[in-house]
């Protein structure tokens, strides 16, 4: 089953949305790596249900760290980290698998399984499964801090709302969590307002609304990344579009070179520091990866998300013992959005890929 990202740095998932427990398992974080329970319940907060707008499922989210740390540190060992749910209400999936939801796996798992696959919620499917994400990027950040190499994202655009280039905000201050800034976990204050009201209108019409996250890698010496489909692009396309509910994944100027000429689009080499820096690494525009390896300018990437499938309109679809398409009205309690609740999960995907790339290129090693 394809629930392990990395080669050098290993993440496996484990858990179903509606189970006992969700989490990781993390292989390979070199002994004497700081791990911080602080870091990691402060990035479990940021992707955390419960916020006024989203869903209402209010899960305590209390991760446990059961092996491979002593005394604070990283042994070499695996790192097992798992979260219990406490606030699981499976009644609102009584209609599965009898009445499959539109834009769920549920219809593709019940045919895969044979009927043995745990249908509540989505499952081992679930998007509650990134809490294991979250988890395991939050402990690998002082390896990129040790380097100077950083990740951010935020929530960039709902709908047609859409925020500044991220290279242009604030990446450091702490958001407050009661601000509409914090709910979404935007930086944008003029987007972040205007971006609360259409949610709430879009909440008042029973429906719910596609988003991207931007994402910032910045830091990074040239040459981090392998060839081909280790590359960094391929690499974090690959752990990006993982995550439940992306749809596209842009890198740079994305989409729009391919409307680009080659003398428009192309960064020419200028003499840097440590190294030659392409065109356009101080504002943001330069490619920040070029044949699989970092160029040494910031990376620039934007994911794409659907928006989400359970909403609570009446839709009509298969039911499968009467073979009839019937109406279905998806109750529980579901996120609106996307997004805000994706820029952690996100943030950690790029943490946990660049420093794998990272090890397997000897850029990053053993912690002191």
């Amino acid at each position: 089953m394809g629930m392990t990202l990395g080669d050098r740095l290993r993440v496996t998932l484990f858990g179903e949305s509606h189970g006992t427990c969700v989490g990781a398992l993390v292989e390979g974080v070199p002994p004497g790596t700081l791990i911080d329970p602080a870091t990691l319940a402060s990035y479990l907060a940021l992707r955390k249900p419960g916020r006024r707008g989203l869903t209402t499922r209010s899960e305590l989210d209390d991760c446990d760290i059961l092996s491979g740390i002593y005394e604070g540190k990283a042994t070499g060992w695996p790192i097992l980290m798992m979260a219990r749910n406490s606030d699981a209400r499976s009644s609102d999936y009584e209609f599965l698998p009898d009445h499959p939801r539109p834009g769920h796996s549920d219809m593709v798992e019940t045919i895969r399984s044979g009927g043995t696959n745990d249908p509540r919620g989505g499952g081992s499917q679930s998007a509650r499964l990134t809490l294991g994400l979250v988890a395991a990027g939050s402990q690998v950040r002082s390896m990129l801090d040790s380097a100077g190499w950083s990740c951010n994202a935020h929530l960039h655009r709902i709908g047609e709302i859409a925020t500044s280039p991220l290279f242009e905000l604030d990446l450091n201050t702490p958001l407050d969590p009661d601000s509409d800034m914090g709910r979404l976990n935007c930086r944008d204050p003029e987007a972040a307002s205007l971006i609360s009201d259409y949610l709430d209108s879009i909440r008042r019409d029973g429906d719910s609304i596609g988003s991207v996250v931007e994402l910032l890698i910045e830091g990074l010496p040239v040459g981090v990344g392998e060839p081909w489909f280790d590359g960094i692009e391929p690499a974090l396309a690959r752990g990006l579009m993982a995550i439940p509910g992306a749809r596209a994944v842009e890198f740079s100027h994305g989409f729009e070179s391919s409307r680009m000429r080659g003398s428009e689009h192309n960064d020419a080499w200028l003499p840097g520091g440590e190294s030659p820096i392409p065109t356009g690494s101080d504002t943001g525009d330069a490619d920040g990866a070029l044949g699989g390896r970092s160029t040494g300018a910031p990376i620039r990437v934007r994911v794409h998300f659907k928006p989400p499938s359970s909403i609570p309109r009446e839709q009509f679809t298969l039911h499968l013992p009467s073979n009839e398409v019937r109406a279905l009205k998806v109750g529980g309690r579901h996120d609106p959005v996307i997004g805000p609740r994706a820029v952690p999960v996100v943030e950690a995907v790029a943490m946990l890929v660049v420093c794998d790339l990272g090890m397997v290129g000897g850029f990053l090693g053993d912690q002191d």
